[in-house]
């Protein structure tokens, strides 16, 4: 069984894509964001060192993903996975989910996007 913190569905605007027009408009992207990480201390404790703050989550997330363009979705959200590896230690693992409900393509559909999961390198012995 594994812990977990979650946010899903923040919303920020930027302009990733390899389309001319989403580099000058952007376009609101969709993020769902999961953290793996031990809880059981803080559980314990009620202690907010003991974990990650949401805030510290949404702000790291949110500096990764615009901080500059991407051409495509999947540099985003691996830029997004390695900073919240980066600023929050005690994170064995993360999956990002960019959803791009404007992609440019020609069809009807509800949403495309990606997911990237990235972990820490196991310790052996």
């Amino acid at each position: 069984m594994s812990d977990a913190i979650f946010v899903s569905g923040l919303a920020l605007h930027a302009y990733h894509g390899v389309m001319q027009h989403e580099a000058r408009v952007g376009q609101t992207f969709r993020l769902d964001l999961v953290l793996d990480i031990d809880l059981a201390a803080a559980s314990r404790s009620d202690k907010l060192k003991d974990t990650v703050s949401y805030d510290m989550v949404v702000k790291t997330a949110s500096e990764a993903f615009c901080r500059r363009r991407y051409r495509l979705v999947e540099a985003a959200a691996g830029a997004v996975a390695e900073a919240l590896l980066e600023c929050c230690r005690n994170v064995r693992a993360v999956r990002v989910t960019v959803h791009k409900p404007h992609a440019p393509i020609a069809a009807t559909f509800d949403d495309v996007g990606v997911t990237v999961e990235r972990g820490r390198p196991r310790k052996h012995g």
